[in-house]
């Protein structure tokens, strides 16, 4: 992943993040689009798996 890749991703996340109403429920979707997109930034994953989210149910 390039720099520029990266730059976008945390801009994505960012904006996800101003978009966080408080309500639980209303943003669990969001929470999981931040969750997927610091995983992929991260390039992390569920230890064991080589799927990139089936190991930790997102």
């Amino acid at each position: 992943m390039n720099t520029e890749q990266k730059a976008a991703i945390e801009q994505e996340i960012e904006q996800l993040k101003k978009s966080l109403t408080g309500n639980m429920f209303t943003d669990m979707d969001i929470r999981d689009q931040i969750h997927n997109l610091e995983m992929q930034l991260n390039g992390t994953k569920p230890m064991d798996s080589h799927f990139d989210c089936i190991g930790c149910g997102s």
